[in-house]
C-alpha cells in the first residue's frame, strides 16, 4: 500500500515551477478576507504592480495589474507622465522578462490547469505561429492607442483592452466579486458588455482546453511587453553553445510557438531541460545557476549540486516567511481593513435653521383671535437608527472641499442630500457627473450635494482632473476622502465598485443607497421620491 501511494505522489507530486506559481497567485491576493466580505482592497500597496496578470478588482488582490496600469498611465498622459508604471514594467521586463508568463502568473496557471483536461490538443503550427503575432495588435491598439485617444482628445479614462477583452477582469474582477452574497444588488450593473467579456472569457477558456497557454500565446499583452526583453532578461533559460548541438528537440517539445530557446516567444519554463540529451539548458540568474539538468552544467564541481539545494531551502524559507507574514498583515493588521467596518452611531447635530422657533404663546383668547395662526412648525429632527441603509439616518460628517469650503451633513437638513462616491479611473463615474450637475443647477435651493472622490487617486490627482475638465466652476462641491480613515465612505458604506449615488430625505434618512451608474430620468425621480418623503417647509406668508 505504501509502494502504491509513493508512486501515486512520485507521479501526481506538484514540481518547483508549479509549486511557484500556487505561491505567486497566493502572494498577489493575500488579502483573503476579502472573499469573505466581497470587498477588494484599498491599502496603499494598491498602488504597486505585481509582475504577473492579476486583477485589480479581484477581492484578494493587494496590488495592482501593471497592464491596467499601464493603461491608466496612458489615459493620464495629458496630464502626467506614469514614468513609474513605464519604470517598473522596465525593470520586471530586464530582471525576468517572460519567465513572469512561466512561474509568477495565475493566469498562466490556471491556463496550464485547463490544458490538463483529457481532451484532443490542437498542435502547434505555422498557423498558431502567425496567430501569435494577434497580442503585439491588441497591445497596439487595445493597450495603446484607445487609452491615449480618450485620454488626450477627451479627457476620459478608458482603458481598452481592460473594458472590452480581459478575461482576467470579468472572471477574477467580476465573477469573484458577484458570486458572493454581499454583493447580489450588484447585479443590476451588469449589460451588454459584461455579457460580450463573458462570452470571450468562456471562448478562451475553452481555447486553453484544447490549445496550451491559448491567451498567453495569442492574446496576452502583457506577455508581448515582457517578450521584448527576453534577449537580455537576467533570470531565464540560457543555452550553453559548447553542448548545444542544434538537434532542435527543444523547439519540437516546446508548447509555445518558439523558433529558439529564449526568443521573444519563450516563457522560460525549464520544459526543454528534460529533453535536452546533450544537457545544454539551464536556468540561471546572471551567471549563478538556479535549476541545472540532470547530471549538471558544465563547470560544475562536486558541492555545485548541494550549493544550489542550500540555496533553495533558504530562498524557500524566506518566501514562505514573507508569505506568513503578507497573510497575517492583509488580513489582520493592516490600518485599512481594520477600518472596513460600519459607521458608529453617532448623533446627527441639528442645525438650529433646521427647526422652525416656537411662538409667544399669546396672553388672552382675544389675542389668540386677533393675531393670525402660524402654520404648524416643520421639524427635519429623525428618530430613524444611526445607518446607511434606506429608512436609517445618515451619520454626520464634515469634510474640506476642493474650492475651500466645508462641507457639513448636519447643516443640511431641511434639503434633500445627494452624495455621490466616484474615481478619476472610473468612466462610468467621469460620464455621469455633468449631470449631479444640471440636477443641482435646477433645484440648487432645495438641494445639497457632494462628489466624494475615493482616497485611491490613481494617476491623476483629483484636484487637478477637476480644474482640467472645467468642473471647479460647478455649483456642484468635490471632496477627497480621507487617505487614513475613510470616513466618508464608512459613513455611507462606501463600495469599492464605483460609482455609488446616495439620497438623503429632509430629514438626512437614506432613502437611496446603491452602486451603478444613474441616468438623469433616475436622479429626477430620486428627487421627487426624497420630496415626497418628506416635503418641504411651507414658504412664509
Amino acid at each position: 500500500m505504501d509502494n502504491g501511494n509513493t508512486a501515486l505522489w512520485q507521479r501526481y507530486r506538484p514540481g518547483t515551477r508549479r509549486l511557484v506559481q500556487l505561491y505567486s497567485a497566493l502572494l498577489y491576493n493575500a488579502h483573503l478576507k476579502g472573499f469573505i466580505d466581497g470587498e477588494i482592497y484599498i491599502g496603499k500597496t494598491k498602488y504597486a504592480c505585481v509582475p504577473g496578470f492579476n486583477c485589480y478588482s479581484c477581492p484578494g488582490a493587494v496590488g495592482a495589474c501593471p497592464l491596467g496600469s499601464i493603461q491608466n498611465a496612458l489615459a493620464a498622459s495629458g496630464h502626467q507622465a506614469g514614468w513609474y508604471v513605464l519604470g517598473i514594467l522596465a525593470l520586471f521586463g530586464v530582471i525576468f522578462g517572460r519567465t513572469i508568463c512561466g512561474w509568477l502568473c495565475p493566469l498562466g496557471l490556471i491556463q496550464e490547469l485547463l490544458h490538463k483536461i483529457p481532451t484532443p490538443k490542437i498542435k502547434k503550427s505555422r498557423f498558431t505561429r502567425v496567430l501569435s503575432w494577434l497580442k503585439y495588435i491588441l497591445l497596439a491598439v487595445f493597450v495603446v492607442a484607445i487609452p491615449l485617444w480618450y485620454g488626450l482628445k477627451h479627457n476620459l479614462p478608458l482603458p481598452g483592452f481592460c473594458k472590452y477583452i480581459c478575461p482576467a477582469g470579468t472572471f477574477e474582477g467580476a465573477i469573484g466579486l458577484l458570486s458572493n452574497p454581499a454583493n447580489t444588488e450588484k447585479f443590476s450593473m451588469l449589460g451588454i458588455l459584461f455579457t460580450r467579456k463573458f462570452v470571450i472569457m468562456l471562448v478562451i477558456a475553452l481555447a486553453c482546453i484544447f490549445c496550451y497557454r491559448s491567451f498567453c500565446r495569442f492574446i496576452c499583452p502583457l506577455g508581448a511587453i515582457y517578450g521584448f526583453f527576453n534577449r537580455f532578461n537576467v533570470i531565464g533559460v540560457k543555452v550553453d553553445d559548447s553542448r548545444c548541438n542544434n538537434c532542435g528537440s527543444c523547439v519540437r517539445s516546446c508548447g509555445m510557438d518558439v523558433r529558439h530557446v529564449g526568443d521573444h516567444e519563450c516563457i522560460n519554463c525549464g520544459r526543454c531541460m528534460e529533453v535536452c540529451a546533450q544537457k545544454a539548458i539551464s536556468i540561471k540568474a546572471g551567471s549563478y545557476t538556479m535549476k541545472a539538468p540532470a547530471g549538471g552544467c558544465s563547470g560544475d564541481n562536486e558541492h555545485s549540486e548541494i550549493g544550489r539545494k542550500r540555496f533553495a531551502r533558504i530562498l524557500w524559507g524566506v518566501a514562505l516567511g514573507i508569505l506568513c507574514i503578507a497573510l497575517l498583515w492583509f488580513n489582520f493588521l493592516d490600518p485599512s481593513v481594520k477600518k472596513r467596518v460600519a459607521a458608529k452611531p453617532v448623533p446627527a447635530p441639528m442645525s438650529a435653521a433646521t427647526t422652525a422657533s416656537p411662538q409667544e404663546e399669546p396672553s388672552s383668547t382675544a389675542d389668540k383671535e386677533a393675531i393670525p395662526q402660524p402654520a404648524e412648525p416643520v421639524s427635519f429632527e429623525s428618530n430613524a437608527p444611526i445607518g446607511f441603509e434606506v429608512g436609517q439616518q445618515l451619520a454626520d460628517f464634515s469634510t474640506p472641499t476642493f474650492d475651500g469650503g466645508e462641507f457639513h451633513l448636519a447643516d443640511t437638513r431641511g434639503r434633500i442630500v445627494f452624495l455621490n462616491l466616484w474615481g478619476t479611473y472610473c468612466t462610468p463615474c467621469v460620464q455621469e457627473l455633468p449631470e449631479f450637475e444640471a440636477l443641482y443647477e435646477k433645484h440648487a435651493d432645495e438641494i445639497a450635494m457632494l462628489a466624494v472622490h475615493s482616497s485611491m487617486t490613481g494617476e491623476i490627482e483629483p484636484q487637478d482632473y477637476v480644474k482640467s475638465k472645467g468642473w471647479d466652476e460647478w455649483k456642484l462641491p468635490f471632496a477627497l476622502d480621507d487617505e487614513e480613515n475613510d470616513t466618508i465612505f464608512t459613513v455611507v458604506n462606501g463600495s469599492t465598485t464605483l460609482p455609488q449615488t446616495i439620497v438623503l430625505n429632509r430629514r438626512g434618512e437614506v432613502i437611496y443607497n446603491r452602486v451603478g451608474s444613474v441616468s438623469a430620468e433616475m436622479l429626477d425621480a430620486l428627487y421627487k421620491q426624497a420630496d415626497e418623503s418628506v416635503p418641504a417647509a411651507p414658504a412664509a406668508g
